[in-house]
């Protein structure tokens, strides 16, 4: 059985790398396309994804003039055409061309190239993501390029626009941290969460998700705003709030449940709690429960597990999505669901002994039930 192949060589490897130094030789003759892809390719083994952007970034710095204007503009001329400003979801570009909008940022990001650079990262962007990039200019210079993406937020490319909501995001993935307030980028999402591009309001969604995170009332304050305004069309309006949402959702917050049309407490029952004793480690953990209303509710159903650490201590917990769905006054309706317990995960380690599963409704943990993890 053939190795499956990791994400790291599937985005970085050597024919991608073949591809963008042909792309360059063509911008500019002199480039050594040869000796540019074999170092980079020789060392690709021992580094991870971030590494390898990195990497590149290094090579492109050594392989390309020295003066960093005339780099930057062989980097352009270099660059494929844009993504299709026609599509209006999940074309995120290739990869391989996220090492131009780092180099930028590592040899740009000065007041002398401030404007110059800005300009060549929203160029970069229509093809991979700056979102990484951008960051390096909101905390070295927060008011002109905060300035320069309320522009970019009303941009005829999506791209661009989707830049402006994701590359100011409190908590994005895999990036560096950004000083600046957290309201600093509301005008610009006040821009952008009526956009008719959904790769465009997914990112608006992550970005309130984020805001949630660290001051819940301003993100709830901002959703329901939106919602008042009418400027989004009614079906994409709900997706934004209920995605916003998810994480206080989770934690059952009132005034989430409650712009989102769902009761805090709703009157239910819950019994037939079926959970096994002992669950053999790397093996599925199933579970069921029956639940039943008093009233007529919509009813959002978690599972909340908590896990065993090294020492025997339950420190930690995770919410689950079980099912969103109505139920009606004396309908009942019974729940299963079966989550493996993989032992090494990126987030966790799975180790033997006690722990606990608990089923939370709209918010509030109704059950709880402990279960043994063995080995076999």
């Amino acid at each position: 059985m053939d190795k499956k192949l990791l994400l790291k060589d599937q985005l970085f490897n050597r024919q991608k790398v073949s591809l963008l130094s042909d792309e360059l030789h063509e911008a500019f003759p002199l480039f050594q396309k040869i000796k540019f892809v074999l170092e980079i390719v020789e060392k690709f083994p021992e580094l991870e994804l971030k590494a390898r952007i990195a990497w590149m970034t290094k090579c492109l710095k050594k392989y390309l003039p020295n003066e960093y204007r005339e780099a930057v503009a062989i980097i352009l001329k270099a660059l494929p055409k844009p993504n299709n400003p026609n599509l209006s979801d999940d074309d995120f570009g290739d990869f391989i061309y996220a090492p131009y909008a780092d180099f930028v940022a590592q040899y740009g990001c000065t007041k002398e190239n401030l404007a110059f650079s800005l300009k060549a990262l929203r160029e970069m962007t229509t093809r991979f993501s700056a979102e990484d990039a951008i960051r390096y200019f909101i905390n070295a210079f927060p008011k002109e390029t905060m300035k320069e993406l309320q522009i970019w937020s009303k941009d005829a490319h999506y791209h661009v626009r989707r830049l402006c909501s994701e590359g100011t995001r409190p908590k994005l993935p895999w990036s560096q941290k950004i000083n600046i307030p957290i309201t600093d980028p509301l005008p610009i999402l006040e821009n952008l969460f009526s956009d008719r591009t959904r790769f465009v309001t997914r990112s608006v969604a992550n970005h309130i998700n984020d805001i949630s995170k660290i001051e819940p009332d301003v993100a709830i304050d901002k959703l329901a705003k939106w919602k008042k305004s009418e400027k989004q069309k009614p079906e994409e309006m709900e997706y934004i709030i209920r995605h916003s949402l998810r994480t206080l959702v989770k934690q059952g917050n009132p005034r989430a449940l409650n712009l989102l049309g769902i009761h805090h407490k709703p009157k239910v029952q819950i019994s037939r709690f079926k959970v096994p004793a002992k669950v053999v480690i790397n093996t599925n953990l199933e579970f069921s429960f029956l639940i039943k209303a008093e009233e007529d509710t919509t009813i959002v159903a978690d599972y909340i597990l908590y896990f065993r650490n090294k020492s025997g201590k339950s420190n930690s917990k995770k919410v689950f999505k079980l099912k969103k769905f109505p139920l009606n006054e004396g309908r009942s309706l019974t729940l299963s669901k079966k989550h493996l317990l993989r032992q090494f995960m990126t987030t966790r380690t799975i180790y033997p002994g006690k722990h606990q599963i608990a089923i939370q409704i709209n918010g509030n943990v109704l059950v709880k039930k402990s279960f043994e993890v063995i080995e076999e």
